[in-house]
């Protein structure tokens, strides 16, 4: 990277960290804060997309003035313009936002489909440019390194490798992986080595259950998503995969998705239902298991979290930069009346220092 870029994350950093004071001196303590939950497409990782996605199912067209749009299976993304790719647009967003840092993340439709070969190049790719944007702007990116999940002994190799690049702070993963569940043992290789390495998993849907009957209304992304995370902890718990590695730290997206809201009734299961007494304790018991970003777009969704699971397992997110994303993550935190000035403090930036080790 060049020094004029790096001396440009520097400046940036500065400038971010002066908005986020203004932002938070109304309600007390100045903060730095941390958009765990911010996506993005770097151009080479896009570059090799448009090469060899085609042989893998990829369906792919650029549109005029927007940037490309790539579509695999019943998930379609894009058009994935400025916002979505080039950082200084998005430093320029997060000055406006008072956000000081975000953890970048690969989005749909990750890359699963893509196969070993294409899966390890694309995962590489995507990893060693957190590691450069890092570097350009040290302060204020840091990356949660993507894995190729549909070969477990490629992706424990790149947990490996992805750790020791710079800026990397955790792992990215989709809700299942394909068809097979988090829970299927094959992955538990790759859960040992990150547990291990104490970094977190970043959960987010991709394919979701029963797509043809939410192809309309946008319901895919509305109700779709946050089930698709619902099933993803209900497979962790019953799995087992969260007693085997007890140290192992997992954030689920949109704050939880419906999994907060029914762990009543899956804990009734448990209590009701011998098939499921292989685990010892029920399923409200591992509420705290989680950690979870505030993306419910509703004050009373966030004080839920907080009353119910704890303030210092919420994290700010944004959901950056698609089109229900919250617009203003640090002001939705500081503005919900629910929550005290320490709630605020935690949610907004130390949880996420402390679980990313910044």
């Amino acid at each position: 990277m060049s020094q004029s870029k790096h001396s440009s994350g520097q400046h940036d950093s500065s400038h971010a960290h002066a908005h986020a004071h203004t932002h938070a001196h109304a309600h007390g303590a100045p903060v730095a804060p941390v958009d765990v939950h911010a996506h993005w497409y770097p151009q080479p990782w896009l570059d090799l997309v448009a090469q060899h996605g085609a042989e893998h199912g990829v369906e792919w067209r650029e549109l005029p003035g927007q940037g490309p749009q790539f579509r695999v299976g019943h998930v379609v993304t894009g058009p994935t313009g400025p916002r979505y790719v080039d950082l200084d647009t998005r430093l320029q967003a997060m000055d406006q936002q008072g956000v000081a840092v975000h953890a970048l993340s690969l989005s749909q439709p990750m890359l699963y489909w893509a196969g070993r070969e294409l899966g390890l190049r694309l995962a590489c790719v995507f990893n060693d440019q957190l590691a450069a944007a890092h570097e350009a702007h040290p302060q204020r990116l840091i990356g949660l390194a993507t894995l190729p999940m549909q070969a477990p002994d490629l992706a424990l190799r790149e947990v490996e490798r992805a750790a020791r690049l710079p800026g990397v702070r955790g792992f990215y993963m989709a809700t299942r992986v394909l068809d097979r569940e988090l829970s299927d043992p094959a992955f538990f290789p790759v859960y040992e080595a990150i547990e291990a390495l104490r970094l977190p998993i970043f959960l987010h849907p991709v394919f979701v259950i029963d797509h043809h009957r939410l192809s309309a209304h946008y319901l895919t992304n509305l109700l779709g998503n946050p089930f698709e995370s619902a099933i993803a902890a209900a497979h962790l718990i019953f799995g087992g995969v969260l007693d085997r590695f007890p140290k192992l730290d997992i954030v689920l997206p949109h704050a939880g998705g419906a999994f907060p809201w029914l762990a009543g009734r899956l804990h009734r299961g448990w209590e009701k239902r011998g098939d499921l007494q292989h685990i010892e304790r029920g399923p409200l018991e591992y509420l705290r298991r989680f950690h979870y970003d505030t993306i419910g777009y509703s004050d009373a969704v966030v004080d839920h979290l907080v009353r119910h699971i704890g303030a210092d397992r919420v994290l700010m997110g944004s959901d950056y930069c698609f089109p229900i994303a919250c617009e203003q993550p640090v002001n939705d935190v500081l503005a919900n009346p629910f929550l005290s000035d320490g709630d605020r403090q935690s949610i907004i930036e130390n949880n996420a220092r402390l679980l990313l080790r910044l």
